[in-house]
């Protein structure tokens, strides 16, 4: 007589998978040299880490780096460190936290999203109070970049900052509060709405 063996759907077994998967957050900062990319991914891939979410800039003269990453072997933040050493020998910084169950998902971001650039002569206070404007009508900043660009004589900031607009606010409210900045900081302030790319 033939043994009658459970029949799994993939999917189950997908999900089984992943609540077994423990998720790290990983923030690494040093100066910048060509390959630090490189290094860190050789020392997640020979972990045995998959990486879920990542994000690098140069921050002034600074690489940075943020990273989500998971595995199924690794429970705790020890193993990182120790894989880490080398790298933080050479000058970079390397951080990790454990995330709590979710916090590795994306969140389910619902509305318009609209794409705010302000370019100017630099001055203390155009991110505070072009974010300050946002915060108070519930509008959620999803990334912000800034740079310095231009000369030393002629500095220009560059702000690039995408925002999710709440139900009930339009593009058109949003250019409207931004006119009002732009006056006040003595800068140009564009809005425009974008679609998002489903990969």
């Amino acid at each position: 007589m033939l043994k009658k063996f459970p029949v799994h759907r993939i999917e189950d077994l997908i999900i089984a998978r992943e609540d077994t998967m423990n998720h790290f957050a990983l923030t690494i900062i040093g100066r910048d040299r060509p390959g630090i990319v490189a290094e860190v991914t050789e020392v997640l891939y020979q972990l045995g880490c998959n990486i879920a979410d990542s994000s690098c800039t140069l921050l002034g003269g600074q690489f940075a780096m943020i990273l989500i990453v998971s595995s199924q072997e690794i429970g705790g933040k020890e193993p990182f460190i120790d894989a880490f050493s080398a790298i933080e020998q050479g000058g970079l910084s390397v951080f990790v936290r454990m995330l709590k169950p979710g916090g590795e998902l994306h969140p389910d971001l619902r509305g318009e999203i609209c794409m705010i650039s302000v370019y100017g002569s630099d001055k203390p206070g155009i991110v505070y109070r072009v974010t300050r404007e946002l915060s108070t009508r519930r509008i959620n900043i999803t990334d912000l970049n800034t740079k310095l660009v231009g000369t030393k004589d002629r500095p220009v900031y560059v702000m690039m900052l995408e925002a999710l607009l709440p139900e009930g606010q339009t593009e058109e409210d949003l250019r409207a509060i931004m006119a009002g900045l732009k006056d006040e900081l003595q800068v140009d302030i564009s809005v425009r709405s974008i679609t998002p790319v489903e990969l």
